[in-house]
């Protein structure tokens, strides 16, 4: 558990929750995603809400610890050395001066999590709507609220310290 990085990671895993709250408002893609999802009213309500929260934080948790080595670069250097620095040859204390923060902007953790949603997680999500024989719309709403998603996931991440 990567202990430094603990509180980005419980926001960006927060931050899944708001931008869906925001997403599938029926104001913006709800009704849309209902429609294309083959939902009804009832079956929406129907469900056990707090199960569904509890466990796409878990999720959303799960993903924000999965995307803090894909937009902070100095993580690698960090597992290279076991995770503990005080046992790292001098060279990476010498890296770590010159490269500790490059590149940790919420603007470059954004374009990786946006990076990861294309690459991943709309890919996994089309094969899995293909086969469910679900359209284009159903993907396109889908995956963009996790290319968004993890665009603002990426920037809490990299950006927070």
């Amino acid at each position: 558990m990567d202990l430094v990085n603990f509180p980005a990671i419980i926001v960006a895993a927060v931050s899944a929750l708001v931008v869906g709250f925001i997403w599938y408002n029926p104001k913006v893609f709800g009704n849309a995603w209902m429609q294309a999802a083959g939902m009804t009213d009832e079956q929406v309500k129907g469900g056990n809400m707090a199960k569904i929260f509890i466990l796409a934080f878990i999720f959303a948790f799960l993903l924000a610890f999965a995307l803090l080595p894909m937009t902070i670069h100095q993580a690698g250097a960090n597992s290279m050395v076991g995770g503990d620095p005080s046992t790292a040859l001098p060279s990476y204390t010498a890296f770590m001066n010159d490269y500790g923060e490059a590149f940790r902007t919420f603007k470059h953790g954004a374009l990786h999590g946006v990076i990861a949603g294309v690459f991943i997680a709309l890919p996994i999500l089309g094969t899995n709507a293909l086969f469910e024989r679900k359209g284009a719309k159903y993907i396109f709403i889908n995956s963009g609220y996790w290319i968004v998603t993890m665009g603002v996931m990426g920037a809490i991440i990299c950006g927070w310290k």
